[in-house]
């Protein structure tokens, strides 16, 4: 069996931790080729004396330099880059086959496109890359023919469940529609008046996913739910009208595709980030996860309902924003990530996340960005216009 170099982006997130997992129980199909981080080089020193990979990418400067100093004296010989050059490199490098796309938001456009152009086996966990940038995305990869899978535990599900010999980025014959699960977060049940004294600590408490701290307030929002519905539109070639968000409580069926002849397949599992992993790893193959088998019984009962899209405005104004097409998905993307940072940092209620949203849409339109460059930009622009959104809030009476 040959070996095949893997590059992980993001490895010290929730994702990229699960993904060395994975890895690490299957050494004779796959060597860790390249591992990135944003700042943790203490995390990224531990995983370097772990997997001894080739070369080490710190997008920030000073913890790259902090990880070398850290690794010399070291039996590991893995060279240090820094900075989004060093990303781009280890995604596109020649002896990569594989490469694992788990760096939350934004940053991982880049890197994940340059994995795209160039032709590899990408791993899509990073929903915003198809969220800002949907069309120049996957004519980067039909240009290269790059093979694209999802990871996102309700993408993948889809992808499961369609027809075989299914391959991403084009709607298969006989599905009528795709169902796409939600948990519905830790406030599900929660008044709107309720919310508006929710806290960080309160957001980042999912009750089902282990996540890190942006994602986990996305998915209490319905944000998250939002933007995979527009990963949805792109990844399967499909429409708005065409993918069903279905609130499940419970996060053992992770999503469902309905045919035309009236069938309805599932696909179940327990909450837990390896197996979509493990697949997209040995597609089309199956191997061990580590994940515990699902026990039914034990689960009982399994139960479903609409989504509130009183209660949850952010996963309206995503919809809104994937049915006009264009760049508002990219404003939107830029405006959350704003907005979520905010909250975090104690600057923003809860529920004025998509009253920012909303007060920077006004920036997209219904033409596609063509470029890297046009998709920097108006992420760019919209980050400065949500910016001047709080700066007046603060100011106000």
């Amino acid at each position: 069996m040959i070996t095949q170099q893997v590059t992980v982006l993001g490895s010290t997130g929730s994702i990229g931790v699960s993904t060395l997992d994975v890895l690490a129980r299957h050494p004779q199909r796959w060597r860790v080729f390249a591992l990135t981080a944003d700042t943790n080089d203490s995390a990224m020193v531990q995983q370097c004396r772990t997997f001894n990979p080739r070369i080490a990418v710190m997008n920030d400067p000073a913890a790259a330099r902090r990880l070398e100093q850290a690794l010399r004296g070291e039996r590991v010989r893995t060279e240090v880059l820094a900075g989004k050059e060093g990303l781009r490199e280890v995604a596109a490098h020649p002896e990569v086959d594989t490469v694992m796309a788990a760096i939350v938001g934004a940053a991982g456009l880049e890197p994940s496109l340059a994995a795209a152009q160039h032709g590899k086996k990408i791993l899509l966990a990073n929903k915003e890359s198809l969220v800002m940038s949907g069309r120049l995305f996957m004519q980067a990869c039909n240009r290269s023919g790059a093979s694209l899978l999802p990871i996102d535990s309700e993408h993948n599900a889809i992808f499961q469940c369609m027809p075989s010999g299914y391959a991403s980025g084009a709607m298969a014959a006989g599905v009528d529609k795709i169902l796409l699960t939600a948990s519905g977060g830790p406030f599900r049940e929660w008044s709107i008046d309720a919310m508006r004294e929710v806290t960080p600590e309160q957001a980042c408490a999912h009750p089902n996913w282990s996540m890190g701290r942006k994602i986990s307030v996305d998915s209490a929002s319905m944000m998250n739910k939002g933007l995979e519905l527009i990963e949805a539109v792109w990844l399967f070639n499909t429409s708005v009208d065409n993918v069903e968000i279905v609130i499940h409580p419970q996060s053992v069926i992770h999503s469902l595709v309905q045919y035309n002849d009236g069938s309805v397949l599932a696909q179940l599992g327990n909450p837990d980030m390896r197996t979509p992993i493990a697949h997209g790893l040995a597609w089309p193959d199956r191997i061990d996860s580590g994940v515990e088998p699902l026990d039914l019984a034990l689960i009982a009962q399994l139960s479903f309902e609409k989504p509130d899209f009183g209660r949850f405005p952010c996963l309206q104004l995503a919809a809104d924003a994937a049915s006009a097409g264009g760049s508002f998905s990219c404003v939107l993307n830029a405006a959350n990530e704003v907005a979520v940072s905010a909250f975090l940092d104690n600057k923003l209620p809860f529920t004025a996340i998509p009253k920012l949203i909303e007060s920077t849409l006004h920036l997209g339109g219904s033409t596609e960005l063509n470029s890297i460059e046009e998709v920097k930009a108006l992420d760019f622009e919209a980050r400065q216009v949500a910016a001047q959104y709080l700066q007046n809030k603060a100011h106000s009476p």
